[in-house]
């Protein structure tokens, strides 16, 4: 069966009808209202285990990590479920673990019972029902759209996450100021309840999945799913891409509210006003992603964006208190507007150029292979701030940031406008195929636009 992609109506009229559609509004509103929750918890847990718990840079470190394990130990067997099953009720059921799981650390505080192992049994939980939401979701997202205007549908919910983030980061300071950290969280398990109902409110009928008798078996999907995008000459770099900027960008984020607040001196409202400057970028990311790319192609318009915003990685360790405030707000505004071009891209390809039924196969390997190194990075990042130092920890990882782009420009894209649609190119389950096959990408769902892109 040959999968659609994204040609037929191309039409700006018809793009916007189909992006005001209910069931697409329901799904953007809800994801962007998660986004402003999962915001405020990235700038709430550090704080949580520096100010509540009195942990070092390696704890901090280590609870950043806890959260993508999970990728590493399910996601590949979850990829090949999540082409089996339903994927709303699925997702659904995600939210309501996460706001569960979440609920459970103020109430921990409140009882004076909050310890980092129980901080850590949430971030694992979380990280799981991340692993399954988000690989559902990106395959959901095709069948929303019905396979079309896939490049607008994810440069609008990117947009919108990036929207509710600018305000998030400043939101979650204040709330730390007023109230402490750990309240702060349970604005975060609300926002899941308002997606899964969001989710509740979608119509779109699903494909009928065939019965477990006819499928063939899981370990063999999963090898499938490996090959797919191990033999494409598009997916190895952009998944070598990813696992080293992941590895990097987890690296700083591991130690950057420590480095604020230690280093430079920082107030924790000060630290959350800081961190939307990443947010702003990924507005800008998500509009300019459109643009760019249909004026100068997807593939030429990746390359030379992450060319353009990944040096000024660098600006971040040079940060001081006062105007060099700005550094930091800089470096973060432009990494933040390359993570979000790179999302909407490649999560746009993936979808346009994978057949349907390996959708969610090929989204848990690149994901999995990506968010293989977050763990390591963030575990580096809190090492590396107690070893050398928070400043120097910064300088080693943004320095990693920084030449990132050049994994990208030794890939066919550096050559090409445009990536290719599926029709492009041979499908990996034909047997007359050969030579490469076709697709690909990834941090999940709870990411914050200065989070991993692939």
């Amino acid at each position: 069966m040959a999968p659609t992609h994204d040609t037929p109506d191309r039409t700006p009229t018809r793009r916007a009808a189909r992006l005001v559609h209910p069931d697409f509004r329901s799904l953007w509103i809800g994801q962007t209202v998660s986004g402003l929750g999962s915001s405020i918890t990235v700038v709430s847990v550090p704080l949580i285990a520096v100010v509540t718990l009195h942990a070092d840079s390696t704890a901090v470190g280590l609870l950043a990590g806890a959260v993508w394990v999970p990728w590493l130990l399910v996601g590949l067997p979850v990829g090949a479920w999540v082409d089996r099953v339903r994927k709303r009720p699925l997702m659904i059921a995600c939210d309501l673990v996460s706001a569960a799981a979440l609920t459970s650390v103020p109430l921990a505080a409140w009882c004076g019972a909050l310890t980092l192992a129980h901080m850590a049994v949430v971030a694992l939980l979380c990280g799981t029902a991340a692993v399954c939401f988000h690989t559902a979701y990106h395959s959901y997202i095709r069948i929303v759209l019905d396979g079309r205007g896939l490049l607008e549908g994810n440069a609008r919910l990117q947009g919108g996450e990036a929207a509710a983030q600018l305000a998030g980061p400043g939101a979650a300071g204040v709330l730390v100021q007023a109230f402490g950290a750990v309240a702060a969280l349970v604005a975060d398990a609300a926002t899941f309840l308002v997606s899964a109902f969001c989710l509740t409110r979608i119509r779109v009928a699903e494909p009928v999945h065939a019965p477990g008798a006819d499928r063939p078996p899981l370990r063999r999907q999963i090898v499938e799913g490996l090959g797919f995008v191990g033999r494409d000459r598009y997916l190895r770099p952009m998944v070598t891409w990813g696992a080293v900027v992941n590895m990097a960008l987890m690296g700083y984020q591991a130690v950057q509210v420590v480095f604020l607040v230690r280093a430079v001196g920082l107030d924790p409202a000060m630290v959350g006003l800081l961190l939307t400057s990443g947010s702003a970028g990924g507005i800008v990311g998500a509009v300019a992603a459109t643009r760019v790319s249909r004026r100068i192609g997807t593939g030429r318009g990746l390359l030379l964006l992450q060319l353009a915003t990944a040096p000024f990685a660098l600006l971040l360790p040079m940060t001081t208190a006062g105007p060099g405030m700005l550094l930091f707000a800089a470096g973060s505004f432009l990494v933040g507007t390359g993570v979000s071009v790179a999302n909407v891209v490649v999560g746009s390809f993936r979808q346009s150029y994978c057949p349907p039924h390996l959708l969610g196969r090929v989204v848990a390997t690149a994901a999995v292979i990506n968010h293989s190194t977050i763990p390591l990075g963030s575990v580096l990042g809190g090492l590396l701030g107690d070893a050398v130092g928070y400043r120097p920890a910064m300088w080693i990882t943004t320095g990693v940031v920084a030449p990132s782009w050049l994994v990208l420009a030794m890939s066919p894209m550096r050559r090409e406008r445009d990536l290719p649609h599926v029709g492009d190119l041979p499908l990996a389950d034909d047997p007359s195929s050969t030579g490469d096959l076709a697709p690909p990408d990834a941090p999940t769902r709870r990411e914050d636009s200065n989070n991993p892109p692939l």
